[in-house]
């Protein structure tokens, strides 16, 4: 499957309308530095500048996603891991190149990190290896196997386990997008 890079192209801060940059602050406040009309500012993040297209559905996601990230049960690592095997399943190159960095800062070790590379699943532990069939059920078949359930239920609790189905889901929902309109890695990006 080719999707030609770029069908969405994200704006550039200057080409973010004010209004909207204030939307995005007040719901992401992480996105304060990236949004500031200043010479220092750090380069604008590919993914805000795409979701500064649609300002009121950024504010909802960044919110909703900024909870996952910020004030989740998950620890860290586990948290990463998840997200680290859905994008590798789904192809998302961006993602992938930006949660390496946080899930090294987690914990996940090079070893781990080329095991997701080639989606092997020998090797990890009880509960990571639980972690990482859950998402491969979900991601073909949207759900979690009674047999997986029993072994994740073993090792995280309730708020935990519901917690794993939504960064599994948000992170296949970004996936669908980021992969549809063709947001790729600044190093991939033609300018």
């Amino acid at each position: 499957m080719t999707v030609t890079p770029g069908r969405i192209p994200p704006l550039t801060r200057n080409g973010i309308d004010p209004a909207a940059a204030a939307t995005i602050r007040d719901a992401f406040p992480r996105a304060d530095r990236f949004l500031a009309d200043e010479p220092d500012a750090p380069s604008l993040p590919a993914i805000l500048g795409l979701l500064a297209h649609h300002p009121t559905l950024a504010a909802g996601w960044l919110t909703h996603n900024g909870a996952l990230l910020d004030h989740g049960v998950l620890e860290p690592r586990a948290r990463e891991l998840l997200i680290l095997a859905v994008v590798r399943q789904t192809g998302t190159t961006y993602v992938w190149n930006e949660h390496v960095v946080l899930g090294r800062g987690a914990g996940i070790t090079d070893e781990e990190l080329a095991r997701l590379r080639q989606d092997s699943r020998d090797g990890w532990s009880e509960s990571d290896g639980a972690l990482l069939r859950a998402v491969d059920e979900l991601v073909h078949d949207f759900t979690v196997t009674d047999g997986t359930w029993k072994a994740l239920s073993e090792h995280f609790d309730e708020r935990a386990l519901l917690e794993m189905l939504f960064v599994v889901g948000t992170y296949a929902c970004l996936a669908m997008v980021l992969n549809s309109v063709g947001l790729v890695p600044a190093e991939e990006r033609v300018t």
